[in-house]
Order: C-alpha cells, then sequence, then structure tokens
C-alpha cells in the first residue's frame, strides 16, 4: 500500500537547486528507516540481505555530498554533485544501477530549468541509462519500476505555467512506480516463491515517492514496504539465475577510458553474472558475481586503476576453505635470496618477479596458509591492490587480516623483525607497522631509457640513487653511486644499514659502502643480505 501523505503545502512549479538538495537528505533519511524492510526482501540476484543497507548508503553518500556543497550552488553544480556522490558511494547490485539512474537525470535536469517537462526527459533518461548498464536485464526489479514510471508521464501534456504539472509528474511517477512494484512478484519466479516483492525496486519506489513529496511539499513519518506474503519461507536462491552460481561479489571504482571499459565488460561478462558498470568520464563503479574474484580485480587493473575494491563472500558456509590456524605473516618477495630471507623468518613467502605484480590468488592463498591472524606484507607500493584485494576475500572467510604499508623488502624484513606472535594482533600490527615506518628505503639502478626525474635528465646508463621512491641522484660508477646513495639517508640517529645484493654485481658497491661507513661512521651496524633480485643491484635499508 503506498504511503499516505500529510496534508500537502504549495507545490512546486521547477524543480531548483534547493529542491534537489531536499530530495537527496530526504532519499537518505526515508531509506534509512526502511532499511530493514527492504533487506528483509533480498532474494534476487542472491539472498544475501542487504539490498536495503545498500540503497541507504548509496543515497546517503549522495547527500552527504550535495551537503558540502555551497548553499548558493546553482542547478548544475547540485545535480553533478548529487550523480557524483551516487557514484563513488554506490553499494551493492541495486546502489550501482541506483547511481546510474541518478547520472541521467542529472544529465537532463543540470542544464534546464527543472519543469515538468525536463522531469519527464530526465526519468526517461535514468530508466533508459540503468537498463543500458545491466549486462543481462531482468524485469521484475529496479529496471522495471524506472520503466514503469518513465512511461507513465512521457504523454502528459504540457500546460505552461500551470500550478501543478510538475507535481502531477512527480505524482504519476511515483504511484506508477508502486504500482509496478506490486507485479515484480508475478515476474519473477524467486520473487513468487518468496512471497516477496523486489528488493531494489522497492527501494527505487520510495525514492520516487520522496521526490514527489518534496515537489508537492506532502510528507510522510513513513514510507511502505511490502510485507512477504503469508507464504513466505525461508529465503532461497534455488533457480533464480545464473548469479546463483558465483560466490564472490566484487565491486571498484575504476579511473580508466571508455574503450578499456568496453573490453572490460567483454571480460566480466565471461567470468560472471550480475554486472554493472556505470559512469563515464574517466570514473566507473564496476559490480559483477564471479566465482574467481582476483581474475575480477586483475581484469580492472589491466583495463585502469580500480580502488575502493570490495569483495563480498557469498556463500561462506558452503564454499569456505579450511585455513591454518594461529598468527602468521606473508610477505611479497622479488628474488630468491629475498624469499629465503623472510621464509627463514617465518613468513609465507609469495614469490615475484621483478617488475611484475602477483596474482591475487597467490595472495590469497598465502593468507589461507598463513593462520587466522595474518599480517600481510606487500614490499612493493604496486603490490599493494593486489594485498588488499585478497585480504578482503580472507576477511569474508573469516580470517583476521592487516596489509602493512611497506613499499619496499627492507621495510617488510624491518617489520618482520619486531613480529611477535604472543602479542594481541592488534598490537603486533602497530609495531611492525612502526618499525617499517622508521626504516627508510633505497636503491641503485642503471637507467636504460631517458627520462626526466626529479633529480633532472637521465640518460641511458646512467646510474641513479633512489630513495624513498624517488630519484635523488644521477651520477656514473655503480660503487660511487652506492656510497653517495647511503650518505644521503644517514641520520645521526641511525643504528642500522642494510645491504641486499642484486643477482647481477651486487657484491662490489656493497663492500664499497661497507669501507665507508668503516671510517666514516663506525657507529653505524651494517649487515648484507644475498637477495638475488634483478634489475637492482643493491637494495638499501637504514634504521
Amino acid at each position: 500500500m503506498p504511503s499516505q501523505p500529510a496534508d500537502a503545502g504549495e507545490a512546486l512549479q521547477t524543480l531548483d537547486a534547493l529542491a534537489v538538495r531536499r530530495w537527496s537528505r530526504l532519499c537518505a533519511d526515508a531509506l534509512g528507516g526502511v532499511r530493514a524492510e527492504i533487506d528483509a526482501l533480498n532474494v534476487f540476484p542472491v539472498p544475501d540481505g542487504d539490498t536495503g543497507t545498500n540503497l541507504h548508503l548509496t543515497m546517503l553518500s549522495a547527500a552527504e555530498a550535495v551537503d558540502g556543497l555551497p548553499h548558493d550552488a546553482d542547478a548544475e553544480a547540485t545535480w553533478g554533485t548529487l550523480a557524483h556522490g551516487a557514484l563513488i558511494g554506490a553499494r551493492g547490485n541495486s546502489g550501482v544501477i541506483v547511481s546510474q539512474a541518478l547520472r541521467g537525470m542529472a544529465e537532463v535536469l543540470k542544464p534546464a530549468k527543472g519543469a515538468a517537462r525536463d522531469l519527464r526527459e530526465g526519468l526517461a533518461r535514468a530508466a533508459e541509462m540503468a537498463r543500458s548498464a545491466v549486462e543481462r536485464p531482468v524485469e521484475g526489479t529496479v529496471l522495471t519500476v524506472l520503466s514503469a514510471a518513465a512511461r507513465a508521464v512521457e504523454g502528459a501534456p504540457d500546460v505552461p505555467g500551470g500550478p501543478c504539472e510538475l507535481a502531477e509528474v512527480a505524482r504519476n511517477a511515483a504511484s506508477a512506480a508502486r504500482a509496478a512494484l506490486g507485479r515484480t512478484t508475478e515476474q519473477l519466479d524467486v520473487l513468487a516463491r518468496n512471497g516477496v516483492v523486489d528488493a531494489g525496486a522497492a527501494g527505487v519506489t520510495v525514492i520516487l515517492e520522496s521526490l514527489a513529496a518534496v515537489i508537492t511539499d506532502s510528507y510522510v513519518g513513513r514510507y511502505e514496504v511490502p510485507a512477504p506474503a503469508a507464504r513466505f519461507v525461508p529465503l532461497v536462491p534455488e533457480d533464480h539465475g545464473h548469479a546463483g552460481d558465483f560466490g564472490y561479489e566484487v565491486m571498484y571504482l575504476l579511473e580508466a577510458d571508455e574503450r578499456a571499459v568496453a573490453g572490460l565488460r567483454e571480460e566480466l561478462d565471461r567470468l560472471g553474472d550480475s554486472l554493472v558498470v556505470v559512469g563515464g568520464d574517466g570514473l566507473w563503479n564496476v559490480h559483477v558475481h564471479v566465482d574467481d574474484a582476483g581474475a575480477a580485480v586483475e581484469a580492472g587493473m589491466r583495463a585502469g586503476r580500480p580502488y575502493r575494491v570490495k569483495i563480498v563472500y557469498l556463500e561462506a558456509a558452503a564454499r569456505g576453505p579450511r585455513r591454518g590456524q594461529g598468527r602468521g605473516v606473508v610477505a611479497v618477495a622479488a628474488g630468491d635470496g629475498i624469499a629465503r630471507l623472510f621464509a627463514q623468518a617465518g613468513a609465507v613467502v609469495v614469490p615475484r618477479a621483478p617488475g611484475s605484480t602477483p596474482t591475487l590468488g597467490a595472495v590469497l592463498d598465502a593468507i589461507r596458509q598463513a593462520g587466522a591472524e595474518v599480517a600481510v606484507l606487500p614490499n612493493d607500493a604496486g603490490v599493494n591492490a593486489v594485498a588488499v584485494g585478497a585480504a578482503a576475500i580472507a576477511r569474508e572467510e573469516g580470517v583476521v587480516v592487516s596489509v602493512l604499508p611497506t613499499k619496499a623488502t627492507v621495510q617488510g624484513l624491518a617489520a618482520l623483525a619486531v613480529h611477535d606472535p604472543l602479542r594481541r594482533f592488534d598490537d603486533d600490527v602497530v609495531a611492525m607497522t612502526d618499525s617499517a615506518g622508521h626504516a627508510r628505503h633505497g636503491h641503485i639502478w642503471v637507467a636504460d631509457r631517458e627520462a626526466m626525474t626529479s633529480a633532472g635528465l637521465c640518460r641511458p646508463g646512467d646510474v641513479l640513487g633512489v630513495i624513498d621512491g624517488d630519484v635523488a641522484l644521477i651520477g656514473s660508477g655503480v660503487e660511487a653511486m652506492a656510497v653517495r646513495t647511503t650518505s644521503r639517508m644517514l641520520s645521526v640517529g641511525t643504528e642500522l644499514v642494510t645491504l641486499i645484493l642484486g643477482a647481477d654485481g651486487g657484491e662490489p658497491p656493497a663492500r664499497a659502502v661497507q669501507e665507508h661507513l668503516a671510517s666514516a661512521r663506525p657507529d653505524v651496524e651494517v649487515v648484507v643480505y644475498e637477495g638475488g633480485q634483478g634489475g637492482y643491484p643493491l637494495l638499501i635499508g637504514v634504521e
């Protein structure tokens, strides 16, 4: 049954910036009020019971973005901010689709005056863009309700200057959405078996009724969500589509161009189902259900730069893998000698070739092997995204995981040196992070191409001294550069210098550094390890 309005005030004649601001906040509040009821309806595409929560968080992100605008922001800025806030905060399948619907409305209404005709066109564009974002549209869902709302107002006559024409469009759209919501039970078998309407469609109906409330100045205390029918049975995913065959929900924001995203769609469609990719102008929100979460994240890495990666294990009870017990550490190592160092210190090692990134699956397997509480040492900035993705999956499986911000091998070694499995896990992570943070890292590299660096132009054959990720020195002679780089990294309080020899030519520069420090800084301890890494003759750590 539709929500019953209080006495109506004066209806708006245009959907201006202030009205959009009110609508965004009302949507967030209204969805927050019925979040649990919508969650209880959630059986499609998987019965994970979070659609209401996801829609609430999506609209809350949009509302908070709009709230951050100056009070005099115009309609164009307000609509654009609303759509962007929903995009970056979208959660779950329904949240991502709703963010695209808001983008469609914004495209039409940003440059318009917000009259009835504009709202009709905006609703049509919202339904069109939402449907096009879903790789395999299904009726009886959010898409059905959006389309019904748009069709209900597309032929409405224009009455210029009429006091209620905008209100009439909003009321008709909301009424059509409510009616379409009731029919979703008949359109999708899994809804009929469970005696429920579609959860996402229920949320969209609340959003459209909130819009009508703002335009008509007629508000209710609480929006109605249809309760399950008397024949309601425990939520089951059986026979409701391909998505039930997949164990992970993968979501991330992606910076990429449209051409790369087109290829990503094809790749993710082959990997899984419930694929929704929304956005534009270089920023996208990606949602998919897959069996191989690592492959889905790696596909995003090939297309562009994924971040805010979220991976939910959808069927933990049925699919949960066996895990190790106790406390453990996972370390990524780029070199045989480095791998031995970490293994000897008790870590589960994930090897990688120089300049490459290990697969998410390899890191995940190592976490599972390491224990029930695991600290992960990426030891390279480029490995961090993979480590975070693997940790997200492991957490859904019940493992307590923390990814430490180690950007170099020497930082990983410093962290592992203070690891104490008898400490509380949180305290151990803090101690390891603190130790890694106090370890400066550097390396020697022979340039293989001309490039502009932070220290100036380098040419092939130049020897570079890299400190904390930036080129600090350019010169000639590996031994001389090793001494100069190490000296630059020292401070008055330096106690330890760690040198890790590369696979080719590491001994002479290490010997030069030892001899220099023996005379210049005899108070500093120097330790040397065989690393076996390619590409870098010498890795340097200073603590």
